[in-house]
């Protein structure tokens, strides 16, 4: 009876959680379009950090380049949803004179294969390192990408340089421009920004279920045990190599399809958006959730990526640059609270806000049951 009355609250409370989430975005809408872009946001890095997770969480891989297929996956769709293929080379301008506008169906796809191959071609020169080394690689790898981003205006422009790629598409599902408001009565419309929060969080639905079942599958338990102790995987038969670089790859596909989300939903893109301080925040998501632990993962990602807009609502309505006499700005002062908050938390949970259920919790629950059969054992010998 316990079990059935604890299964119906599990059921209960994922009902409900279920509804709050679905409704949060429409009671969003009425304190303004502001909050509703801020949970689009958080979303966008539940899918980074979800992504991140494979390679660091489950292979223990540690990567800092991590937002360079975030920036593939954006340029892919910005290259094939805006006009600038079709006014900076003229056969894209004969064949298509009104502008290359592919589907959101094949934008995805290949912005994610792109990623994916990228992931690859990280993980192949970096199979033998480990730790700091591995980090520094990953972090030039990320920072190569963005300049080639900044400096491929020239000879032939592909990336229109600093200036950007703009006028990208929104996208169109079935129809629906998402990039418009739907005027449902008079009184209430469903705002652009609430769309792409529902397909956001579409996407991270289908996300957790792929990384959940990675997770149990054979292959997840061979990331783990490359994680734990790559020399022991080795001798036990995994594939270390083709495991590092499925990782790689896998991990590297949510980012191209969060770069392709986050160009739709700004229209535009430019290398600013993706400087190694993107990399770093997306690693502190995984590390400060729990790493390796999807609902900590996902749970450090909304706090990190919403904490600061919030951050910059309250300095705006309490004025916090009058604490410090005007001689800080605000801007600095949200950073320096959200690095105090993270610093408190790590001292008071080091190991994550939601850390994964540690190892070794079942042999502990079976040792009482083996002392029995120890101490018979002892007594035989002693006899």
């Amino acid at each position: 009876m316990e079990a059935f009355l604890r299964r119906q609250n599990k059921y209960v409370v994922w009902a409900v959680c279920t509804i709050a989430v679905l409704v949060l975005p429409l009671a969003l809408q009425y304190a303004g379009n502001f909050w509703v872009r801020i949970a689009d946001f958080a979303l966008l890095y539940v899918l980074l950090s979800l992504g991140l997770n494979i390679v660091v969480g489950y292979a223990g891989l540690l990567d800092l380049g991590y937002v360079a297929f975030f920036a593939i996956g954006a340029y892919m769709y910005g290259l094939l949803a805006s006009p600038h293929l079709t006014e900076e080379f003229e056969w894209f301008a004969t064949n298509f004179p009104d502008g290359l506008h592919l589907s959101i169906w094949l934008c995805i796809p290949l912005g994610a294969a792109l990623a994916g191959i990228f992931g690859v071609l990280l993980g192949a020169p970096t199979l033998k390192l480990r730790g700091d080394y591995l980090a520094i690689v990953t972090l030039g790898f990320g920072e190569i990408i963005r300049v080639f981003m900044n400096n491929l205006d020239r000879p032939v422009n592909i990336t229109n340089g600093p200036k950007g790629l703009s006028l990208i598409d929104p996208v169109r599902i079935f129809g629906l421009d998402l990039g418009k408001p739907l005027e449902i009565t008079e009184n209430f419309t469903i705002a652009s920004v609430t769309w792409y929060y529902y397909l956001f969080l579409v996407l991270v639905f289908f996300s957790v279920i792929i990384c959940h079942r990675l997770e149990v599958s054979r292959i997840g338990r061979a990331w783990m045990a490359i994680r734990e102790d790559e020399i022991a995987a080795k001798a036990m038969g995994i594939n270390t190599r083709n495991m590092k670089l499925l990782a790689f790859g896998m991990g590297a596909t949510f980012g191209g399809v969060a770069g392709s989300m986050f160009a739709a939903f700004q229209g535009f893109v430019s290398p600013e958006s993706f400087a190694l301080t993107e990399s770093v925040m997306i690693v502190a998501m995984v590390v400060l959730g729990g790493i390796g632990h999807l609902p900590g993962v996902i749970l450090g990602a909304v706090l990190l990526s919403a904490l600061p807009e919030v951050l910059r609502w309250v300095s705006g309505v309490f004025d916090l640059q009058s604490v410090s006499g005007g001689r800080l700005d605000p801007a600095i002062l949200r950073q320096l609270m959200i690095a105090l908050a993270m610093i408190i938390v790590m001292l008071l949970r080091p190991r994550g806000l939601w850390p994964t259920p540690e190892h070794g919790k079942s042999l502990q629950r079976e040792a009482p049951a083996a002392k029995p059969q120890v101490a018979a054992a002892e007594t035989e010998v002693a006899a």
